[in-house]
């Protein structure tokens, strides 16, 4: 209520507060100190009357319903003037959420200023060295990334990646990591059944599980594979992580290696995305979490 544009509208704020408790006080004490205890008089010849005696009136409230009213009052007036709410009047200890934010950031800076001063001048060797740093670094990725990748970090439903492998499908090296979590990876395997047709789906499929082979030579399924695949893969099936695309030739399959599985990659395509970590974690944390990925 403090931070209002102008001090128009925190003094139309104002009055409508002070009115509406001036008008709450003159209606308690009103029906409680004005109102008629007698019924007789308010009780006109054809009003109704319930087992025998009991009629409409104007009796005041219990007592309890006035203290329990009036102590309200003088709680919100207490609060007012103490906390901002009144208007454009910050109030007398001059609170604001912003103010204890900034308390908040300065009583972590002076806990830990230190100890992230230490981690950023680090190298990575360092920070896998030390154990505790490492348990720290792990609750971190508990807590943003096991999720998706597990709690071990070796991935699940054959849709997110092993992270505890030597196959990155984005590179592994600490930078590489880093670039990952910060702006994070958008991949994309185009449905390539149009194209190649149902025959060219299964020679594909054939092909690539027959990869460093003495049949891979004379398979029928390399020409397509030359053709449609060698640009972004390789023409070892060797991958390239400048585009995110893995490796075919090695035993390691994000969406799944069964004939069945490779054929719904080639035939559907996959769409994988990894979101940005930058806004949620500072350089710290990622720094920390790199050097437990790159251990």
């Amino acid at each position: 209520m403090a931070d209002l544009p102008n001090d128009f509208w925190g003094g139309w704020i104002a009055v409508i507060t002070i009115v509406s408790l001036l008008a709450l006080a003159w209606l308690v004490i009103s029906v409680y100190f004005f109102s008629n205890g007698s019924n007789a008089k308010h009780v006109g010849k054809n009003e109704p009357v319930w087992d025998e005696d009991l009629r409409e009136g104007l009796n005041a409230p219990p007592l309890w319903w006035f203290w329990l009213i009036l102590s309200t009052m003088i709680f919100t007036v207490m609060y007012l003037i103490l906390y901002p709410g009144l208007g454009s009047f910050k109030g007398v200890l001059n609170w604001s959420q912003d103010s204890r934010l900034e308390s908040s950031y300065d009583t972590y800076n002076a806990q830990f200023g230190e100890i992230r001063k230490t981690i950023a001048q680090s190298t990575m060797a360092d920070l896998q060295n030390d154990p505790s740093l490492m348990a720290k670094a792990e609750r971190i990725f508990s807590r943003n990334c096991a999720a998706c990748h597990g709690p071990d970090g070796r991935g699940q439903a054959s849709l997110f990646p092993n992270l505890k492998d030597i196959d990155w499908t984005w590179g592994g090296s600490p930078k590489q990591i880093e670039q990952t979590i910060r702006h994070g990876r958008t991949a994309v395997m185009i449905s390539w059944q149009a194209i190649v047709g149902d025959e060219g789906v299964i020679q594909l499929a054939d092909y690539v599980l027959a990869m460093g082979t003495d049949q891979a030579e004379q398979h029928p399924g390399k020409t397509q594979y030359t053709q449609f695949c060698s640009a972004c893969h390789g023409a070892e099936g060797n991958g390239n992580p400048l585009l995110g695309a893995p490796k075919l030739n090695d035993d390691n399959w994000l969406y799944g290696g069964s004939i069945e599985d490779i054929r719904t990659s080639i035939s559907q395509g996959r769409n994988g995305i990894m979101p940005a970590f930058e806004g949620r974690l500072d350089d710290t944390q990622i720094k920390m979490l790199v050097a437990w990925l790159a251990r």
